[in-house]
């Protein structure tokens, strides 16, 4: 069970994480500043980030997991914190300073390292359950 739905999960992440992203970009291209919908945007790809990690640590409590994924469970680590670190910095600053490039920034990291992460099972990114 726990591996389907860590399967599964992936592709709300990428869509998510794709959304965030490419939401950013629109505000940047058009000069339009911080909204509140990128927060909203990049708090959703996070936290189905740290919902896969919930799974994942399931996953391997099951005894699923062999040695040879700690480069995937590594990455999928780092691109929690890289999706987080933007989301918690910008909400300590006022609102009238807050930007949107770290978000689109840490979207892009977070989402090269999840592919990475993916990649590093052998598994392909779509398809391949």
């Amino acid at each position: 069970m726990f591996f389907y739905a860590h399967s599964g999960i992936r592709y709300l992440i990428l869509l998510a994480g794709a959304g965030a992203v490419l939401y950013g970009l629109f505000l940047v291209v058009t000069g339009r500043g911080y909204n509140q919908t990128i927060q909203k945007l990049s708090s959703s790809f996070a936290g189905l980030i740290h919902l896969q990690l919930m799974v994942g640590i399931a996953l391997g409590l099951s005894g699923r997991i062999r040695g040879a994924l700690i480069g995937h469970v590594m990455m999928m680590f780092f691109a929690a914190a890289v999706a987080q670190i933007p989301i918690s910095v910008q909400r300590r600053r006022p609102v009238e300073e807050r930007t949107v490039l770290p978000f689109v920034i840490g979207g892009v990291v977070a989402m090269a390292l999840l592919i990475l992460g993916i990649m590093a099972t052998g598994r392909p990114i779509l398809g391949g359950g």
